[in-house]
Order: C-alpha cells, then structure tokens, then sequence
C-alpha cells in the first residue's frame, strides 16, 4: 500500500475548512466501531458510554489495550459530524447518535 493509500483526509465539525490525514486503518477500525454502537435516533448516548462500547471492538494490533482510542474516537466523531453521518445532542453531557443507517 502506497503512502498515499494509508492516509485518509478527515474535516472537524467544530474546525470548518480544516483538514488532518490520518491513518487509514486506524480511522477506519473506530468508524466501524463507532458506527456499531451508536443508536440512529436523539437523544443517542454519551461519548463516554460510546467509548466503553466500542473498546471491545477495536483490532489489539492497532489500539494495544486501547491505546489512543480516546484520541480516535474524538477524530472520527468530529470527521462524521463534518459529514453528516453523525448528530450531536442539544444537551450537556454530549449524546452521539447515526444520522443515516451506515454500517
């Protein structure tokens, strides 16, 4: 796999106009985790009960005992948010959930 096939370009919701590259393998490992636990309708659940949810499901060979997970997490929510495919409660703490049904 090339360089440039091992990055992948994300946005920030709360960064208009800012892009990252970001390993591939890595953002996709906890989008699919992310996207397998959040609900598809508000109020959806917090980002700390979406974390808990989805350690189980990220590759040990990319996040050995979680590491940097939290870090991820916060990358790909804000990445999905940019693009739509996740929402963000009103409320205080911060409820995630699928806009769309994407898996």
């Amino acid at each position: 796999m090339s360089d440039a096939d091992s990055k992948i370009t994300i946005e920030s919701a709360t960064s208009p106009g800012h892009t990252q590259r970001v390993d591939r393998a890595k953002y996709m490992a906890m989008r699919k985790a992310l996207i397998a636990v959040l609900l598809t309708a508000p109020p959806g659940i917090t980002v700390a009960e979406a974390k808990a949810a989805l350690l189980p499901a990220l590759p040990d060979d990319l996040f050995p005992g979680g590491d940097k997970a939290g870090w991820w997490l916060k990358a790909v929510q804000l990445d999905l948010e940019a693009k739509g495919t996740i929402g963000r409660g009103p409320d205080r703490p911060v409820r995630l959930f699928r806009v769309s049904d994407q898996r």
